[in-house]
């Protein structure tokens, strides 16, 4: 397979330099640009489908491959209509064996390649996570620079609904923890777009995390980020609302929900600012301490476990660089500290909720009294 798409790559006359040189002209970050001017609206699964059709369109070493993302059209319709406009050269359906296509994978990018491998679901990842992580994580630093791997790994994480706990588990923090690799979180399809550009782009392994249940919401999205060059800086937060009385840290779908709970805030005279964090690494430690600076106060929320969470990490960033600055011990929001439960009722309890952010900002705020003053 590698060898028939590097062939029509020497066939069709790419040369590599000016084909990275088009790229880096191209590249627009938007960090100082503001994208409020929404023409249109669009899902977030054609902003991932479309950011991947123009990828492939404009660069041939650029492929997608995983279970079902060919004959099928993709388990979540994200590589629909590719391999008609592509072949089954650049869009290769594997069987299940996740270790299996995910070595071919590493491979393929060590040979300069830029494949885009989806896992059903990131729970399944951790079949191939000896390939994401010693193969691909750890090669350029081993190698001592010589062995780039431009590769992406994309797919749902996170709690969808009623999948069961083998579905249904976070892994920002897993990959996160990591040197080696990028991990993005999109919430809107600004950031869909944006963000796998940017991922299918980078000479180095990118673990690239959506949300299952975010596939068919529509967001506002400007003529500017549907143009083919539009790409998003990694490692940059964006600020989603701004405020003056404590911020709130998110990322994916709990981004939405720390939008909700700071419009129920503002009725009772609380200014949240609310942080899109989407990188999770590299993370954008200067956007956190200068809103926290702002505010005082620092709410972090997210699906995943607890302990040893984004949020930590987050905590512990702002008590290192902002501690005196903080008016309010800080408050984290994160997943029930047990594997997903399956029954409808108990997995509500398990995941965060906007009523848990809208509690804990009035804590923050001294707006209630601490569940401990009442014991």
């Amino acid at each position: 397979m590698l060898g028939i798409v590097r062939g029509r790559i020497a066939r069709g006359g790419v040369n590599a330099s000016s084909l990275q040189k088009i790229r880096n002209q191209s590249l627009i970050y938007a960090s100082s640009r503001s994208y409020s001017s929404a023409s249109k609206e669009m899902t977030v699964r054609d902003a991932l489908n479309s950011a991947l059709d123009e990828e492939m369109s404009a660069d041939p070493k650029v492929f997608v491959m995983g279970e079902e993302v060919g004959e099928y059209q993709g388990a979540y319709k994200i590589s629909k209509g590719l391999l008609e406009k592509y072949g089954p050269e650049r869009v290769v359906d594997t069987p299940i064996t996740e270790a299996g296509f995910a070595g071919i994978g590493v491979g393929a990018a060590y040979h300069g390649l830029r494949p885009v491998v989806e896992f059903m679901t990131f729970n399944f990842s951790m079949q191939a996570i000896d390939h994401i992580i010693n193969s691909a994580a750890k090669s350029n630093y081993m190698s001592a620079g010589q062995i780039s791997v431009p590769i992406v790994f994309r797919g749902p994480n996170g709690a969808a609904a009623g999948v069961g706990a083998q579905h249904s588990q976070c892994y920002a923090a897993w990959f996160g923890a990591c040197p080696g690799l990028k991990v993005l979180a999109p919430y809107s399809s600004e950031d869909a777009r944006g963000l796998l550009k940017a991922a299918i782009r980078d000479p180095d392994p990118v673990v690239f995390l959506e949300n299952e249940l975010l596939y068919g919401e529509s967001f506002p999205i400007s003529a500017e980020v549907l143009d083919s060059s539009f790409c998003l800086p990694i490692g940059k937060a964006k600020i989603e609302r701004e405020g003056k009385d404590v911020t709130i840290t998110a990322f994916s779908k709990m981004v939405g929900y720390a939008l909700k709970a700071a419009e129920i805030l503002a009725k009772e005279g609380i200014s949240a600012e609310v942080i899109n964090l989407r990188s999770i690494r590299p993370l954008d430690r200067s956007t956190i301490n200068a809103s926290v600076r702002k505010t005082n106060r620092l709410i972090t929320v997210e699906e995943g476990f607890p302990q040893h969470g984004v949020g930590a990490e987050i905590c512990a960033c702002v008590v290192e660089e902002s501690f005196e600055y903080l008016d309010a011990p800080v408050e984290r929001i994160a997943g029930a500290d047990v594997p997903m439960p399956y029954a409808a009722n108990l997995e509500r309890m398990a995941v965060p909720q906007i009523e848990d952010i809208v509690r804990a900002a009035k804590r923050a705020c001294y707006r209630s009294v601490p569940m401990a003053a009442t014991a």
